[in-house]
């Protein structure tokens, strides 16, 4: 392999700004030398215009030798450091930027000078900024400086609805001189350069003392690497045999982490995940910075894996959500809850189109699905509990018996007038994917209700259990809608989404019929997320050449030489595009491994394509304990290392493997590696010892 898979160089920036690197910890974002940067939850603009607000970043800044010299840049994804490293024949220029990753109201620019030869004169570099402390969105004002720093404040334009309450942004930042200078009797030198970005003035001026102290003591950069490397000891995801494959599983994994606030952040006040994510997100581009059903089935589901903490801060973001959702919902004539199709903060619906604002209503089972898994991977009931969750579960089921209509002649219940995942589509009865993700949320209604000892009401279960999931006996597959007519063309993946991650039961030939049906007429140019799904569905049958085929198609949308993603192939759509990032770690992560989470195991079935000799998942997180896997040709490693305790799973558990064929069952004891054959099998507490596989 050549060079360090985790360090991403080239000699020359993108012609297209659009694929310079995003720098963000889940509270800041920036595109690196851009004037603008972002903080999540600051959103100007009512709906139809709602967007996530620009601020100015004082680091938008270029660095200038007097001597021509060869450029460098690389982004470090073990530390979350880039770096322009300029070489003239008198000094060499190294300029860092990052978005702190402990600190996450901080935003870091360091720039170093190594002299090369004897000199009596100074060298100096310009300095050359493209920042203004304006922005079109906030009213930004000037106030006294603090401890040497700029400072600014202001409120956006408008808030999303009359009467919603609008936050004050202040920005604190040590000034950037127009030049630096190294002394004669210097052989280099090192100038640090911070910004401070928060709601309040007293939570700036601490954020801006701590970068200060941070400063004088050497520990600014020190405790921002640490803290990601923090984040990849405790997990990874590593393959043997494609390079490729390895950066990019690497580069999308940096960007979803960096999507998401630090573990140590206990603010409480997570503004959720976008497609484009934090760096990204102004009006017309990258969805306005709203938050969409990315969030829980695309990106999601690898982030609960790993980091359950992460996961619940997105779980917390939806239930602040819940008084707008309530509006929404009874905006539309129905009880309960209805999540917005694209929510910023208050949870109202901020879509400027109806038609997805109010038919893409499957949002409602996408959200509970996360809740769902996020239980069954962490037991962590306080969720529910303390956090409120249940209340979201509750209204979702209430909304799902309002929406339902009764129809006598099949004794079914029907879901119409709504928008199906593919938005070719709109006003069609029963989309398939919509009314079986409303299924699954109001049985987990139902088993939440017997969890906590609250009563049901007997409405959940009845809809439950009969709510259409149209089928088409005649060609034995999943038509995506009532009426849909086999081989119209389709925008993304839909129906092919049933098995996984629904987990709706059925037949390796309707699985097989339902990946031939829609293949075919699936959009070529259709956003990134979609072929891994395809890929997941032939991993199941045991096809995996053919899923490597259609996993490669995600490729296209890698821009080089950042690993940034674009929606679409030809590098159009929103950047950078963390929901195709999100499908294509699925199709590894989930695909590879066979990982399904099940109420009650960790169940895997892997497989590997030819071209990888060995799959390693490090820090599963299952029920309060970390799993490391090492997936090879014939056999599988398992670790379990030392429970972490105090999240999860509220008591002690011991866990074992029971492998499906031979059913052998093989405790698991923390430090002990212990190795089986590379089949089918899961991971469940030792008292289930009648436990049976899982469909």
């Amino acid at each position: 392999m050549s060079g360090d898979p985790y360090t991403f160089t080239t000699d020359s920036l993108p012609d297209n700004p659009r694929f310079l690197p995003p720098l963000a910890n889940g509270l800041l974002g920036w595109r690196v030398y851009n004037s603008t940067m972002h903080m999540g939850g600051v959103y100007n603009g009512e709906r139809g215009e709602c967007h996530r607000a620009d601020l100015p970043c004082p680091l938008a800044v270029t660095v200038e030798t007097e001597e021509a010299g060869p450029n460098s840049y690389s982004l470090d994804a073990h530390t979350g450091v880039f770096t322009n490293t300029l070489t003239s024949p008198s000094v060499t220029v190294s300029q860092s930027f990052y978005s702190h990753r402990y600190f996450s109201n901080l935003m870091v620019m360091e720039i170093v000078l190594v002299r090369h030869v004897t000199s009596e004169v100074p060298l100096t570099v310009k300095l050359v900024s493209s920042f203004t402390p304006q922005s079109k969105d906030i009213d930004f004002q000037a106030s006294a400086d603090y401890r040497g720093g700029s400072h600014i404040q202001g409120h956006p334009h408008k808030a999303e609805f009359p009467g919603c309450p609008s936050p004050t942004v202040h920005l604190i930042w040590t000034p950037i001189p127009s030049s630096l200078m190294l002394p004669p009797e210097q052989s280099q030198d090192r100038w640090d350069f911070i910004v401070a970005v928060a709601n309040s003035l007293d939570v700036t001026e601490a954020c801006f003392d701590e970068g200060l102290e941070l400063m004088a003591t050497g520990g600014l950069r020190s405790s921002h690497e640490t803290a990601w490397k923090e984040l990849w000891l405790k997990s990874n995801v590593e393959v043997v045999g494609s390079e490729r494959l390895l950066k990019a599983v690497i580069g999308c994994m940096f960007y979803l982490l960096s999507a998401f606030p630090s573990i140590h952040d206990t603010s409480g006040g997570f503004g959720g995940v976008s497609p484009g994510g934090l760096s990204n997100g102004s009006e017309a581009q990258d969805y306005w910075g709203h938050v969409f059903w990315d969030q829980e089935m695309w990106i999601f589901p690898t982030i609960a894996l790993f980091y359950p903490k992460m996961a619940r801060a997105a779980l917390e973001y939806r239930v602040r959500t819940m008084d707008g959702a309530k509006y929404n919902a009874q905006k539309q004539g129905y009880k309960g809850l209805k999540l917005a199709w694209e929510s910023a903060v208050s949870g109202r619906e901020m879509c400027p189109e109806d038609i997805y604002g109010q038919d893409e209503i499957h949002i409602n089972g996408d959200v509970t699905l996360a809740f769902q898994n996020y239980y069954y991977l962490t037991e962590d009931v306080t969720m529910f509990t303390d956090g409120q969750g249940s209340q979201l579960i509750r209204g979702v089921a209430d909304y799902w018996v309002s929406r339902v209509t009764w129809n006598p002649d099949d004794q079914k219940y029907h879901l119409l007038g709504v928008m199906p995942p593919d938005e070719y589509y709109s006003n069609v009865n029963n989309s398939v994917y919509t009314n079986t993700v409303a299924k699954l949320s109001l049985q987990f209604a139902v088993e939440l209700a017997d969890l906590l000892k609250y009563s049901a009401p007997k409405e959940w279960q009845n809809v439950a259990d009969n709510l259409h999931i149209p089928f088409d006996t005649q060609f034995q597959y999943h038509p995506e809608f009532e009426g849909y007519t086999k081989g119209l063309p389709v925008k993304q993946a839909d129906t092919v989404m049933l098995s996984y991650p629904l987990g709706l039961p059925m037949s390796p030939e309707i699985r097989r019929n339902d990946l031939e049906a829609y293949e075919s007429v699936t959009d070529p140019h259709g956003p990134a997320m979609t072929w891994g799904m395809f890929a997941i569905g032939w991993l199941e049958l045991g096809d995996a050449k053919k899923a490597q085929h259609l996993l490669e198609k995600c490729f296209r949308n890698i821009q080089g030489p950042f690993q940034v993603w674009s929606e679409s192939s030809d590098g159009t759509g929103a950047v950078n595009f963390l929901t195709g990032m999100g499908g294509f770690l699925q199709a590894v992560v989930f695909g590879y491994s066979g990982f399904r989470v099940q109420k009650e195991c960790l169940a895997f079935s892997p497989i590997l394509p030819d071209e990888l000799s060995e799959l390693c998942i490090r820090g599963v997180n299952y029920l309060g304990h970390q799993l490391d896997w090492l997936f090879g040709r014939d056999e599988v490693r398992l670790i379990l290392k030392e429970q972490e305790g105090g999240f999860g799973c509220s008591k002690t558990c011991d866990l074992q493997v029971v492998l499906k064929a031979s059913k052998t069952k093989i405790p698991l004891t923390p430090g002990v590696e212990v190795t089986f054959p590379r089949e089918p099998g899961y991971v469940c507490r030792c008292e289930l010892s009648s436990f049976c596989w899982p469909l």
